[in-house]
């Protein structure tokens, strides 16, 4: 181990030494000033050291090229210690680690019980001063990595293809001894809703643990509940709504009334149900979900979160739809312009988790049959019917199969895309009974539009030759218009199954693609 010292401390030392005639007051006086220098010392780390260190604790040579950088980058010095014991930046790292549970995270780093001794057990802390500068290193490492989420690999073997903004340690490391880096994590800039989800986090582990709440009884030939029923159940979902703020006042009746009706309709709202006058066994079977599943829920889109760049949500206008609320947003100068339903993909067809830039509006389409539908659909068609494809409005065209503009095409009067490689775009349909129902999984994979023309208007409101009495024509007029956006706008397509609104309300929704339980295990295993 080598220790330099300034010029400043060896002057000191040699005064120490050489002066023994001096005065009591002259030796008191140089020990304050000796004092006031020597916590400015600092151990010198080289790359033998923090090879060593690796040898002796595998389980972190992951952080092993970084924590070398780091080091190079404070010219080869301690970072975390002085000879009094660990700084403040240190405890504040620490107590941040200690707090990742709050962060819907596991704090368990691997070498546990090393990194509690040299905070919470001095005593105990049997490494050396290096070792212990190295092991916090490694901490701060640990700590950075966790909270920006699984690694680039992980999420894309998740089918999440959404851009992501690539960790950078450095942008840490330069800023390591400001203490804002580590104790205000909203200095991170992470997308806005991880913050919105943490809170509510922490709100469903206080109900958590003053209990939860208790399963609603019903007997197995309930059909529903309306206005005037009395039973005890309705008592039970009166304090069920009522521990989570749907019901304001739990005045204990076991009266079905419209104050009951109202909470069930807002509970229903954000659970992606349709709000209804009558309480059904759909309703009883979502109350019925533990505190604990709702908690699992949360931290699973808390991690979803991490993926985000928080760069995309300040954009001045972009289209976010979110599948498993099978719902489009578009966002402009930071306000929602326009909401629509949206039919996504089967769970066989799924639609793909991605982006693209929006460059095209098409008015009175034609439908290119995918090959996929050609093999399973069509050819079975033509082979039982030789009138298939003209009662379809089908045709050939260069060897494949197109369907021509109009009413009944399968794109209906206008798409919109967004060039990739998943041949993925929003389109109208004529199937407009789909966008009524709870669950909307039913397309091959493209997003079907509830209010196509709206949103069409909303995207030319950039160009004013393009009227709402123009548009209604091009997409009329059965023969296909191509017309190019002034401005692309950002497309994102995401998967949410829990989201807090613009307006504080927690929305959960059904897990259409069974995605959360891969997430949540990965999470909880690590």
């Amino acid at each position: 181990m080598k220790i330099f010292y300034s010029p400043v401390v060896v002057v000191i030392l040699f005064l120490v030494f050489s002066c023994n005639s001096k005065s009591e007051k002259n030796e008191e006086d140089l020990k304050k000033t000796s004092e006031k220098v020597i916590p400015e010392l600092r151990l010198h780390i080289d790359s033998l050291e923090v090879s060593k260190f690796y040898e002796d604790y595998p389980k972190l040579v992951k952080f092993q090229s970084e924590v070398l950088d780091l080091y190079k980058e404070k010219k080869s010095t301690q970072l975390w210690m002085d000879n009094k014991g660990v700084v403040e930046f240190g405890n504040t790292l620490f107590n941040k680690y200690k707090g990742l549970e709050a962060e819907g995270l596991r704090a368990n780093f691997p070498y546990n019980e090393k990194i509690n001794a040299v905070f919470d057990n001095i005593a105990e802390n049997k490494l050396s001063k290096i070792d212990t500068d190295l092991m916090i290193s490694n901490l701060y490492f640990y700590y950075v990595q966790k909270i920006s989420g699984a690694d680039e690999k992980t999420v894309t073997k998740l089918e999440w293809l959404l851009p992501r903004k690539k960790l950078d340690y450095k942008v840490f490391s330069d800023s390591i001894y400001e203490k804002a880096t580590i104790s205000d994590d909203k200095k991170r800039k992470m997308f806005s809703q991880y913050y919105k989800l943490r809170d509510a986090l922490h709100r469903y582990r206080e109900i958590e643990k003053k209990g939860g709440w208790k399963n609603v009884e019903v007997d197995e030939e309930f059909k529903s509940f309306k206005i005037g029923d009395s039973v005890d159940a309705i008592g039970q979902i009166r304090e069920r709504l009522y521990i989570t703020g749907d019901l304001k006042e739990n005045d204990k009746s076991n009266v079905c009334d419209t104050t009951l009706i109202k909470a069930i309709k807002n509970y229903e709202l954000h659970h992606g149900l349709t709000p209804k006058s009558i309480i059904l066994k759909e309703h009883i079977d979502e109350l019925n979900i533990p505190v604990s599943d709702r908690i699992k829920t949360i931290i699973a889109n808390m991690e979803r979160c991490r993926w985000i760049d928080p760069e995309l949500e300040k954009g001045k206008e972009y289209i976010e739809v979110n599948i498993p609320e099978f719902r489009l947003y578009l966002i402009r100068d930071h306000e929602i312009a326009f909401v629509s339903p949206v039919v996504v993909g089967k769970a066989m067809t799924k639609t793909v988790i991605f982006s693209g830039m929006m460059n095209n509006i098409v008015f009175s389409p034609y439908w290119n049959v995918p090959t996929s539908i050609i093999n399973k659909e069509i050819k079975p068609g033509m082979a039982k019917n030789k009138n298939y494809l003209a009662q379809k409005n089908l045709e050939w065209n260069n060897g494949a199969v197109r369907q021509v503009p109009g009413k009944n095409n399968s794109l209906g009067l206008v798409k919109f895309l967004f060039p990739n490689s998943n041949n993925i775009y929003l389109h109208d349909t004529p199937s407009k009974s789909l966008f009524e129902r709870e669950n909307r999984a039913f397309s091959h994979g493209c997003v079907r539009v509830g209010k196509p023309r709206e949103l069409a208007i909303e995207l030319l409101k950039q160009d004013p030759t393009w009227t709402p009495a123009r548009i209604d024509k091009a997409m009329h007029a059965g023969k296909e218009n191509w017309v190019s956006l002034k401005k692309k706008v950002p497309v994102y397509i995401g998967y949410f199954t829990a989201w807090v609104d613009r307006k504080g309300e927690l929305n959960f929704y059904k897990d259409v693609y069974q995605r959360d339980e891969s997430l949540i295990k990965l999470l909880t295993e690590e």
